[in-house]
């Protein structure tokens, strides 16, 4: 059955909901979570010093239970959780918060620890005496004041404010899709600012901020950020770094400890100080003995202790980037203007606070001119009636009462009602000669008064002049010295290798299937350098003694480079096969390992040579390949690849390329010898020139960098049918880049051979082992085989048939131990 009762209405939930909703985002925007940016106050905030004001809770006075204050604004003007008072009440009070305390506050009121205050029945409070200062002249109808909650009293929209409490104090706050982040300034600076604005309105931001520097944090500290400062005070948005003060002391023993005295703002000390000792524990950097909380009456104090010969410039860097020792601080400076929030910058608040200023001014002089005209014209009536007071008197003692005495006053001297009472209220003893002269004074007085008034409401000049002289009267008073001190760059955090990592020789081993370890050189003594761990058919390709302050760079045969520092290289026993590559770093289908190198520094002194497959050759500065952001995930490129097909044979890291040449083998059989330095210098993104001029269907096999100068330099060659060679390549002639070369095998026309393995052959006592694709090993020793000139095709130590086509070859490595 229809209900058609008139009182009830029928609405859709979405109207409702945003109304409701709506409406409760004004009420917190405007009544709870944003500061005014006249005052600088929230409304809890005001009405706590409202309350506290009115109750006679004042500096002058004696402390008061903050419990007491707490009842006062619940029951008279915030009715809500006594929690919510008590806590703004106690952040009023706390001087690591507010640059100016509006509270004076005895017992435990919080620390910098995060500590949480006493109850409210233990601390007492009252209003600090700059707290005056924001109430001053409240009584002299200088705000608007509406009806309390229950319309049982009154309380103020915004108090006078003799200071700009909002830039002085600063404001936090969260609401309905708005928050504030307004930091506290120096309150010489901002008066001096808002003296400027006076006589200059149309003041440029730059020169605003000739006077205010910065904020001023009741922690100190060091800002750093001159550009996120003037976006900030510009746009009310901005960016800076704050961090703590720090000193390096040095101590007995050589040691040195790092001192902070100051911290960044609203920075937890106990938190921080954690956190320090947690990097201590943990031991993500080595060099920290010990970390201890000095901090006394005298001031804050954390020392951390180092451990001798520790880089203690370094260790400050690590925990500057990775502590609360330095944070970023985002300006939002959001502030109800206009009954409605906005976003404000430094101008703006200085001109919103001056003009309500300038109100208040005005407001209180009308009130004084409005009380001493009053005064004076009563002075004047009884100045009046002093001159004829016998009959004043007479008139007064012939009427029937007060009210009768009143209308003959009136209706006799033309006096007016207000004079009239005046006289009949006059008590005897006023009618002596001297308070007859002090009324005369008086009045001479009020005469000047109003005259003064009237100069103020009527010429801006005397106006502006008055508002000066009260803001210079709030800066004599409580002027501070600035202790965060301000610097124009942000100075960026580069935490050096030697600080986190621990300096330590071990050996590095990869294989050509991928596989990497570090072993300690324990371990690797207590080993047989033999009895490395592998996989079946795997052979390592890199075994070399360095240190954990340094990189390898992993070629691979698609072109890539990895980077990894060999203090993240895994740590594995000598006999442990290690951790493969694809664990952290994608690798394609039959991408194998084909050069690593051991890197000190990525430096343009040194430069990589890439050969290609399809003949492609390029040098590459090294510090191309220095590691970049993602070199943990994922590889890079080391040269490009014009083709699917091609893929990179070798790489060669050189120091300078004047005297050195490249000597080409193709599968075919033909050898190319030219310079390097005909080989250009390009970027790693590169596929780079073309090296030699291939047949159809022929490839390049290998290649190999060497120095003629410094004699013979061996090759060995390896022929599909299983044939060994020996090569002296400085007794080839030097072509040119990109010619087709001369053959260095005798071609036979009933199955000749063809290149399959090209060996750089560095010292004649080594020895190389050939893989072929079934699986069988030949051992070669170069210095058992005499050199061959081109003519020659060499000698069998393999059967094709039987044995299968050499594809591989690697030889042992040793590491060579120094005591």
């Amino acid at each position: 059955m229809a209900n058609n009762r008139a009182e009830i209405q029928e609405l859709t939930l979405e109207e409702v909901m945003g109304d409701r909703f709506g409406r409760y985002s004004k009420y917190i925007i405007q009544e709870r979570a944003l500061p005014d940016i006249r005052d600088g106050l929230k409304p809890v905030q005001r009405r706590i010093l409202f309350s506290m004001f009115t109750e006679g809770n004042t500096q002058d006075k004696a402390f008061r239970k903050s419990a007491k204050t707490v009842g006062n604004v619940i029951g008279n003007y915030h009715p809500h959780g006594d929690t919510s008072v008590y806590d703004a009440m106690v952040r009023m009070s706390q001087d690591w918060k507010m640059k100016t305390p509006l509270i004076d506050m005895h017992g435990n009121n919080g620390s910098m620890d995060g500590d949480p205050p006493a109850a409210m029945r233990y601390t007492e409070a009252r209003l600090s005496k700059i707290a005056n200062e924001l109430l001053q002249d409240i009584d002299k109808e200088t705000v608007e004041l509406v009806l309390n909650f229950d319309d049982t009293t009154h309380e103020p929209t915004v108090l006078p404010a003799r200071y700009p409490n909002l830039l002085v104090n600063g404001a936090t706050g969260i609401s309905a899709g708005y928050a504030t982040d307004i930091p506290p300034h120096n309150l010489e600076e901002v008066v001096d600012a808002a003296i400027y604005l006076i006589a200059h309105p149309n003041a440029s931001l730059d020169k605003l901020m000739d006077f205010v520097k910065g904020p001023d944090f009741p922690t100190g500290g060091i800002i750093q950020g001159i550009k996120g400062l003037r976006s900030a005070y510009k746009t009310g948005k901005g960016k800076i770094v704050v961090r703590s003060k720090t000193e390096i002391e040095s101590m007995r023993g050589g040691k040195e400890q790092i001192v902070i005295t100051e911290i960044p703002y609203e920075v937890n000390k106990a938190t921080m100080v954690r956190k320090i000792d947690e990097i201590r524990l943990s031991k993500k950097i080595e060099g920290i003995a010990d970390v201890r909380d000095e901090t006394d009456r005298n001031g804050l104090r954390i020392v951390i202790e180092l451990k001798k010969d520790t880089p203690a410039q370094g260790i400050l860097t690590y925990l500057l980037k990775n502590t609360d020792m330095q944070v970023t601080y985002n300006f939002n400076m959001i502030a109800i203007d206009g009954r409605s929030p906005q976003q404000v910058g430094l101008k703006q608040i200085l001109k919103a606070y001056l003009a309500h200023k300038k109100e208040v001014i005005i407001r209180r002089t009308q009130f004084l001119l409005n009380k001493a005209t009053k005064r004076e014209h009563i002075v004047q009536g009884l100045i009046k009636a002093v001159s004829i007071l016998d009959k004043v008197i007479k008139v007064i003692r012939g009427s029937k009462n007060k009210s009768d005495a009143k209308d003959n006053l009136v209706k006799e001297f033309s006096f007016t009602l207000a004079q009239a009472e005046a006289i009949v209220s006059l008590q005897l003893y006023r009618l002596t000669n001297t308070d007859i002269t002090q009324l005369q004074k008086e009045a001479d007085e009020l005469e000047a008064q109003i005259k003064d008034y009237h100069a103020i409401l009527n010429d801006e000049k005397a106006l502006h002049a008055l508002m000066r002289k009260e803001l210079r009267e709030v800066k004599k008073a409580y002027a501070k010295e600035r202790i965060t001190v301000i610097e124009d760059e942000i100075e960026e955090l580069k935490v050096e290798k030697e600080v986190l990592v621990a300096e330590e020789d071990v050996v590095v081993s990869v294989t050509k299937e991928g596989y990497l370890k570090r072993t300690s050189l324990r371990s690797y003594g207590a080993s047989n350098a033999e009895e490395i761990g592998l996989r079946d058919g795997d052979y390592p390709l890199f075994t070399e003694k360095h240190s954990t302050l340094e990189h390898i760079v992993i070629f691979t045969s698609k072109g890539n480079v990895i980077n990894r520092p060999i203090h993240e290289i895994p740590e594995f026993k000598w006999k442990d096969i290690g951790e493969h590559l694809s664990q952290s770093i994608p690798l394609e289908p039959e991408e194998k390992v084909i050069a690593v190198y051991g890197m000190k520094d990525f430096t343009e002194e040194e430069r990589f040579v890439f050969i290609t497959k399809d003949g492609y050759i390029k040098q590459t500065l090294a510090s191309e390949y220095a590691p970049k952001r993602t070199y943990r995930s994922r590889s890079a490129t080391g040269i490009k690849l014009k083709s699917k097909t091609d893929e990179c044979l070798a790489v060669y890291k050189i120091t300078d390329d004047k005297d050195l040449d490249v000597f080409l083998v193709t599968h075919l059989g033909f050898g190319l010898r030219y310079a390097l330095p005909e080989v250009s210098t390009v970027g790693a993104g590169a596929i780079g020139v073309k090296s030699i001029n291939l047949k159809k269907d022929d490839y390049v096999v290998n290649g190999i960098i060497f120095n003629p100068s410094e004699g013979h330099k061996s090759v060995m060659l390896v022929t599909h049918r299983g044939s060994v060679k020996k090569m002296n390549v400085t007794a080839i002639d030097a072509i040119s880049r990109a010619k087709r070369g001369l053959l260095v095998l005798r071609e036979l026309k009933n199955k000749p051979h063809r290149v399959s393995l090209v060996i750089d052959v560095n010292e004649e006592e080594t020895e190389w082992t050939v893989v072929t694709d079934k699986g069988t090993k030949a051992v070669i020793i170069p210095k058992n085989y005499a050199y061959s000139d081109r003519y020659n095709n060499g000698s069998f130590v393999l059967d094709e048939d039987t044995d299968g086509i050499p594809v591989e070859h690697y030889t042992k490595m040793m590491v060579q131990i120094e005591d």
